[in-house]
Formats: C-alpha cells, structure tokens, sequence
C-alpha cells in the first residue's frame, strides 16, 4: 500500500504513549507493508495541575495533537475518545474508533476497601463532576476532592496517604497491566460511565484519504455505533465541563440501547433513562434520549452547574 511515512501523534502520558502502541500495533499489523513513527506532544491539559473545569475541560486532552495534525507534523492522532468534545474540529475526522474495552469504573482505595465499605468521611478524590455525582449518590456520606495527575499518579496519592481511595477507568488500568491494583470494579448501574469511555478514535486530516484508509482497519461499528449515539446525547444536552453526564450505548445484534444520566454535582438531583432503537440510528437515539430526560429536569441540573 502507501510507501510514506505516517507520524502518529499522542500524549506523552504512560497510559496515552501505551493506547498509542496499542494502535500502532494494530496498524502494524493490518499494514505490514507501512512505516509508522511514534510523535509524542504534551498537551496543556498535561503541562497543567489545575482542575479541568478551570483550564477549559476535557477538551485540553486534544487541541495540541490537532494543532499537530492541522500543520502536518503528524498524520495521525490517537485520542481517547471520552476526552474528545461532542463537537468536530474542521480540517479534521476521526477516520475510526477502535473496539472498545471494558467501559467501567474502578475504585482504588488505600486499605482495599469497596465503595460500600469505606468509613463514614473517606475522602476520595475525582477531578470528574460525573464520578463525583454518583458516588455521593450512592454514599452521601462522603467527602469528594478535587484530584489531578495521571493514572500513576493519582494511585501514588491514595498510596501515599493523600486521598482514601480515588476512581479510574478499568480500560485504562487494564491497558496498564494493572488492574489487580483495583479494590473494586464498579457496576454501571452504579456508575454510568463517561461518553466513549473505554474506545480510542484515530483521528486524521480530512483531506488525507491515505491516512484514513489506512486506519479504517481499526474500525469497530457497534462501538462507532455505541459511542455515536453517546456523544449525540451529550451534544443535545450541552452540558459543559461542570456538568455531570454519563451515557452507555450497548449494540445487541440490530439493537441499540442507551442508557442516559444527567445529575448535580452533589448527588442530590438525578435524572436517568434509557431507550433502545436500531443500531442504525444511533445519532437520533442519543437525541431522543436526551430530550427524554430535558423533559425530566435535565436542563434546570445543566443550567445549574454552567
């Protein structure tokens, strides 16, 4: 196939620089004829220690890998999807996502404790509104603080005395190899997870057709059809990086269902659904659900937290 090089930007986080290997070992073998060479950018989102809601939320995760794709100093970017805005970036196209992997939440706490077993006050700390939301929901009792760092990091914490137990997505530690580090594996009827949790996108050019036929080996279309539909929820409802939004989209043979969660930061207001409709159309499912849950109260949680 193509004789060029192909630059793939990431991350330079342990975790980003091991889902980028993941790719490109994929892609390696999918394309054993192709040249593929590992770029790593530093994106604000890593360089800074604040909280995402005050440095512009989670889309700081991926303006500098576009910026790098938009001047040609990569070809191909691999994002985490969950950390990419609802919204598309022109120029651009995220040619594929990849299968997904385990969408849950895990908690990692000091002693080993479950959720449910942690005492009265534990403080544990999550920088997600969505994370804060459901576990106050599910234990009012105790105390959520703000946490930043990467995976590595935020386990030292807790280790370390800092925090008495943290959440982090199992997708993520399992791509680590370092899921027996987990005290607990949360349900989703517990904690819903994050829009396109667990599913990678490989982002392009929208001009290179090389590089997007390239990487359409990487597509998997239940979870293209899965997250679609969550990140068309999130668009209709417009909840920013405040807000509290969690959604899981499961395909089952023609089937799309998609369950739907908007809350308040405290636990205390939560509105959820869920809907199903063929897998094929999973934008207007997201939509439909959306405006289910809007009739609920979902706008006046939303406006809330702005």
């Amino acid at each position: 196939m193509a004789r060029r090089e192909f630059v793939v930007g990431s991350r330079g986080s342990l975790l980003a620089r091991r889902q980028t290997e993941l790719a490109l070992d994929a892609l390696r073998l999918a394309h054993p004829e192709a040249r593929f060479r590992l770029s790593t950018v530093t994106t604000s989102g890593d360089r800074s220690q604040a909280s995402l809601a005050e440095i512009g939320g989670r889309g700081v995760f991926v303006v500098e890998l576009e910026r790098a794709l938009l001047d040609g100093e990569t070809d191909v970017a691999v994002h985490s999807l969950k950390d990419m805005p609802s919204g598309s970036t022109e120029g651009l196209t995220v040619a594929a996502v990849s299968e997904r992997a385990d969408v849950r939440d895990v908690l990692i706490s000091r002693d080993g404790s479950t959720l449910a077993d942690l005492p009265p006050g534990a403080v544990v700390g999550t920088g997600s509104p969505r994370r804060a939301a459901q576990l106050l929901a599910a234990r009012p009792d105790l105390r959520v603080a703000d946490i930043r760092g990467n995976v590595d990091t935020r386990i030292r914490k807790v280790t370390d005395g800092d925090y008495d137990a943290t959440v982090l997505a199992a997708a993520g530690l399992a791509r680590l190899g370092w899921l027996d580090r987990a005290s607990e594996i949360l349900p989703v009827d517990t904690m819903l997870p994050a829009v396109g949790q667990g599913a990678l996108a490989i982002q392009v050019r929208a001009a290179d057709a090389e590089a997007a036929a390239l990487v359409a080996a990487l597509a998997h279309a239940p979870t293209e059809r899965a997250t679609a539909a969550e990140r068309a929820f999130e668009a209709r409802l417009g909840g920013g990086c405040h807000s509290a939004i969690a959604a899981l989209g499961e395909v089952d043979g023609p089937t799309l269902r998609l369950r739907g969660l908007v809350a308040d930061v405290t636990g205390s207001r939560l509105v959820r659904g869920e809907l199903d409709a063929p897998a094929a159309e999973a934008e207007s499912l997201g939509v439909r659900l959306a405006e289910t849950l809007i009739e609920q109260g979902a706008s006046a949680i939303l406006e809330a937290a702005s």
